[in-house]
C-alpha cells in the first residue's frame, strides 16, 4: 500500500504530507490522518495526481466543502486540498472564473470589488468553490446553481471536461457532476452597485453572527430540513439546546449547529447525533435526515 501511494503522488510539485491529520483541513477541527494528503500545485498537478492514483488504485477523495465530519481513524488513499488553486479572473459579460480552491469570502470579496452582484446569498460561507458548487451550496438568499454558466472537472485518466451549467443537474445540497474533481467555475453574475451589493453582504453578514455559531468550529447544519418546518425549530421544540457528548454540543445560538468546544472527536459527535435523533422522534414524530456529509473509517 506505501509502495503505491508513493507512486501516486510521484512528480507532484505542490504539497505532499504522509499521515497528515486531517482535524487541521476541516471546518470542525475534528478528523484522523490521511494515508497522504496532496495540494496541488495548479491544473497540471491535478491531472498528473488523478492518473496515477487511477493507474496505482487507489481512492481519492477531495476535501472543500464544510458540511464535512472525518471519522477518527481518518481516511485511506489520497486526500486532496484544492487550496493552492485560488486565481480568480473577471471574464466579458460579468462572468468571473474562479479555480477551485478559491474561498467563498475571497470570492465575494473579489466581486464586491468590481461591483459584480450574485453572490450576496453566500455571506458568511467559508467553504472552498468547488466544495460549494458540489455541494450545491445555499442559504436562504440563494443557491450556488443561481450563479454557476460551468463547471471545469479532471476527469479519472486526466482529461478535462467543461459542463455547462444545463447538463448539471442541482438538487438540494447536492449537484450531479461527471466523476472528477472540480478544478474551476465559470460564475454568471450581474453588475450592480458596489456599495449596494457590499451593504447586503455587511447586513446578511451581520444577520448570520448574530443567529449562528460562527466563532466555534462547526460543520455548517447538521439536518435537512423537513417539508415545511426547519431542523432548527425542531431540535430546539425537542429540549436539545445545550445538549452535549464530550466536547461536542447543540449550539444554544442555533440548533441545527453541533459545535466543537475544544476536544471533540467524531465519535462524540455521532453519538450527539444519535441522540439528537432519538429524541427528536420520540419528542416530535420528525425523523430527521442528515445533511452533515460523513468520510472515513470509525
Amino acid at each position: 500500500m506505501q509502495r503505491r501511494v508513493q507512486s501516486a503522488v510521484a512528480g507532484i510539485q505542490g504539497g505532499v504530507r504522509f499521515n497528515a491529520p486531517l482535524s487541521e483541513y476541516t471546518s470542525f477541527r475534528i478528523g484522523g490522518p490521511a494515508d497522504v494528503l496532496v495540494e496541488p500545485a495548479d491544473v497540471e498537478d491535478v491531472i498528473r495526481l488523478v492518473k496515477q492514483t487511477h493507474e496505482q488504485r487507489l481512492p481519492i477523495f477531495v476535501l472543500g466543502g464544510t458540511n464535512l465530519l472525518v471519522r477518527d481513524k481518518g481516511i485511506r488513499g489520497v486526500v486532496v486540498s484544492l487550496a493552492k488553486l485560488r486565481a480568480i479572473q473577471e471574464e466579458a459579460g460579468s462572468v468571473l472564473y474562479a479555480e477551485g480552491g478559491v474561498g467563498m469570502p475571497t470570492l465575494i470579496g473579489y466581486a464586491v470589488r468590481r461591483s459584480l452582484a450574485g453572490l450576496e446569498w453566500a455571506a458568511g460561507i467559508p467553504g472552498t468553490v468547488a466544495g460549494c458548487v458540489v455541494m450545491n451550496a445555499g442559504t436562504k438568499l440563494g443557491e450556488m446553481k443561481d450563479t454557476v454558466k460551468a463547471v471545469r472537472v479532471v476527469r479519472a485518466h486526466g482529461e478535462v471536461l467543461d459542463c455547462p451549467a444545463e447538463s448539471i443537474t442541482f438538487e438540494y445540497r447536492r449537484a450531479s457532476l461527471p466523476s472528477g474533481i472540480v478544478v474551476g467555475v465559470w460564475l454568471q453574475l450581474k453588475p450592480g452597485v458596489r456599495s449596494v451589493v457590499e451593504k447586503v453582504v455587511k447586513d446578511y453578514l451581520r444577520y448570520r453572527r448574530e443567529t449562528q455559531p460562527l466563532t466555534l468550529p462547526s460543520a455548517g447544519c447538521v439536518f435537512k430540513n423537513p417539508a415545511n418546518d426547519s431542523a432548527g425549530r425542531v431540535v430546539e421544540a425537542a429540549g436539545l439546546k445545550g445538549v452535549s457528548v464530550g466536547d461536542a454540543c447543540v449550539s444554544t445560538k442555533h440548533a441545527n449547529f453541533i459545535v466543537n468546544q475544544g476536544r471533540a472527536s467524531a465519535a462524540d459527535v455521532l453519538a450527539l447525533i444519535k441522540k439528537v435523533r432519538a429524541q427528536v422522534v420520540r419528542k416530535t414524530g420528525v425523523k430527521l435526515a442528515l445533511e452533515l456529509k460523513l468520510v472515513g473509517q470509525a
